[in-house]
């Protein structure tokens, strides 16, 4: 997630009419991110994961989202331009529950069928 790398509070990236939720694999790459980190890191990479856990909502990978990865998988081969596996999973996500995509690297997400896009960044 951007705001843990910004070093900016969840509070400072959600509105409070935002209905955020996160795919579960985005709690997999945050999980990552605090395994991998020095121990100057580690400390404030398992605060923000802790946060994200306990306050944002956390889909999981279920016959739906499957659904709509299977279909974004078709769609990126056809086209020949593949994604991230991880990236695939959270658009497949955000499509299967009718909600936003919100990423500064708008590149991973744009001309996704079905997928809504929109950049967090002015």
């Amino acid at each position: 997630m951007d705001a843990e790398r910004t070093g900016s509070s969840l509070d400072e990236r959600i509105d409070d009419d935002d209905e955020v939720a996160v795919a579960a694999v985005t709690i997999a790459e945050l999980m990552v991110g605090v395994l991998l980190a020095d121990d100057a890191h580690r400390p404030g990479r398992q605060q923000f994961l802790d946060e994200v856990k306990v306050v944002i909502p956390i889909i999981s990978y279920d016959a739906m989202v499957a659904a709509s990865h299977a279909e974004l998988l078709v769609a990126v081969r056809r086209k020949g331009r593949p994604r991230g596996a991880h990236d695939l999973i959270i658009a497949a996500t955000a499509n299967a529950t009718q909600r936003e995509v919100v990423s500064a690297d708008t590149s991973a997400y744009e001309d996704l069928p079905g997928v809504t896009l929109r950049s967090h960044r002015p």
